[in-house]
């Protein structure tokens, strides 16, 4: 009988995921949480967090150390205060750095041309997928 055991050092994680951290910016808990785990998985990053408001995630960018920013960020358009786009634009303010190792995949609900149309003008988003996230748009992406 073989034994598989899950102890995996940080490095061995990395590994065997596609991405090291992913970031999750929606104001419903229930997708995030969704999200968190069909990440988990499909093993498509190593560690993910998650926040119910575009603030709070901006506050969070703002403060991490550069090795410990997330190589995805997955954001929601329609959330209320900053909803996704005014977070595109306080994005824009931020330090370079920041820019060059976050990249920005816009997930929604929403169906409106303007909004795809609108994001995909901006330079921070590398993709506009439509809710719900899962296992084959996870396998197709590749930033």
């Amino acid at each position: 009988m073989i034994e598989v055991t899950q102890n995996t050092t940080v490095g061995e994680a990395h590994r065997k995921t596609k991405y090291a951290k992913i970031l999750l910016i929606d104001d419903n808990a229930l997708d995030n949480f969704v999200n968190k785990k069909l990440i988990e998985m499909n093993n498509f990053a190593a560690g993910t967090d998650s926040f119910e408001s575009a603030q709070a995630a901006l506050d969070y960018l703002k403060n991490e150390k550069l090795e410990e920013l997330p190589d995805i960020i997955f954001l929601d358009i329609m959330m209320p205060g900053m909803d996704g786009f005014q977070f595109l634009d306080a994005f824009e303010l931020l330090d370079e750095t920041i820019h060059k190792k976050c990249k920005i995949i816009m997930l929604s609900t929403s169906d409106s041309f303007k909004d795809l149309n609108r994001a995909n003008k901006n330079r921070f988003v590398h993709k506009f997928l439509n809710k719900p996230l899962n296992e084959q748009v996870l396998g197709a992406i590749n930033i």
